[in-house]
């Protein structure tokens, strides 16, 4: 089962200042700009086996820095730039129309970096429904708890992009109940796509244009995504963070998802739990609550680190960036330094990585 991931990282300057990344990713035929100035997004193609990904990821990631490094930029790993004046955004018909349809909560978006891992598709609805219920293990990779300098939560990301970008449109960000078919996944598409165009044709924007640029499979940003170009189920929850965490997360989600092809997976209780042949999902209420302690406690909530282990994580063998954060701010003076020092511990993962 092929699996690939894309990673996005803010771009900053030796002072630690947020700085353009298209130049970069102009350098780059893995890359491409993100659609925030200072954000760029790497991948990797699918491959066949976790160690085929971590070779590749480490392999890019490493010319990546080369790259920075020869334009005199350095490449930060959190999920938040921890605190930030207006970030900009680039000039698109994509990001005006999202503008236009989520509102002033669309500035959230602005401060989110995240990890996308694509899944080949496969036995689909299971797929679907195993990683709505890993939703959790986003609690694994957390790496910032501030956004505007203020302590949000274990993961700022997460709760900047579903609490607060979308909460107007809640079933545009946030993550969707199980679903009994591919085809009632594909319902559920289609009428967010409609509430999308008719929002924007309400807020002034022609109809063609918008789904010019737009089609269902394009006009949610949920933390699972049912990808047709690709073709892949996609799982965004978890923050950008070092690579070593991310390849050690992802082996996870795939050892679960292998066994989705060869286990029954049922929904049943509350506490979920993966055996050799079953893999039982709490039921969406139950997962929910889960969810939000996971975004707001991380690995400080006993309950999901217990939901997670009997998933068959390893969660011991986890460390997230975010636990070494102290306080409930950040000065802003502050703020550059420790861009640099994660820019810093990067390279040295990277490093590591690649021998």
């Amino acid at each position: 089962m092929k699996t690939s991931v894309e990673v996005e990282y803010w771009v900053i300057d030796p002072d630690g200042a947020l700085a353009p990344a298209a130049p970069l990713a102009a350098d780059l035929p893995f890359a491409e700009e993100e659609f925030v100035e200072p954000l760029f997004e790497l991948k990797t193609p699918p491959c066949a086996t976790i160690e085929e990904l971590r070779e590749t990821f480490a392999d890019r990631l490493r010319l990546a820095l080369e790259a920075a490094a020869e334009r005199d930029r350095l490449l930060v790993p959190l999920g938040t730039p921890i605190d930030a004046g207006p970030i900009e955004t680039l000039p698109s018909d994509r990001t005006r129309i999202q503008e236009a349809v989520v509102g002033d909560p669309f500035a959230h978006t602005k401060h989110c970096a995240g990890t996308h891992v694509h899944v080949e598709q496969r036995n689909v609805a299971d797929q679907l429904n195993v990683l709505t219920a890993l939703d959790p293990a986003l609690a694994l990779c957390h790496s910032s708890p501030y956004c505007g300098g203020q302590r949000v939560a274990a993961s700022a990301r997460a709760r900047c992009y579903r609490g607060r970008s979308y909460a107007d449109l809640p079933d545009h960000g946030r993550l969707w109940p199980y679903t009994g078919t591919v085809a009632e996944w594909e319902r559920r598409l289609e009428k967010r796509y409609a509430e999308f165009v008719e929002r924007a044709v309400e807020r002034g924007i022609d109809r063609e244009r918008v789904e010019t640029e737009f089609s269902p499979f394009d006009a949610v940003w949920t933390p699972v995504r049912l990808r047709r170009e690709m073709p892949t189920v996609e799982w965004r929850a978890p923050d950008a963070t070092l690579p070593s965490e991310l390849l050690r997360l992802v082996e996870g989600v795939r050892e679960v998802m292998d066994d989705v092809h060869t286990s029954v997976v049922r929904i049943e209780g509350e506490e979920g739990e993966r055996t050799e042949d079953e893999i039982v999902l709490p039921r969406f209420e139950a997962l929910s609550e889960y969810v939000e302690r996971a975004i707001h406690d991380g690995l400080a909530s006993l309950a999901v680190t217990a939901y997670l282990e009997r998933m068959g994580f390893r969660v011991g063998e986890y460390d997230p960036l975010t636990h070494e954060f102290e306080g409930d701010r950040i000065e802003r003076e502050d703020v550059r330094g420790l861009r640099l020092e994660y820019a810093e511990r990067l390279r040295e993962d990277v490093a590591g990585l690649t021998g």
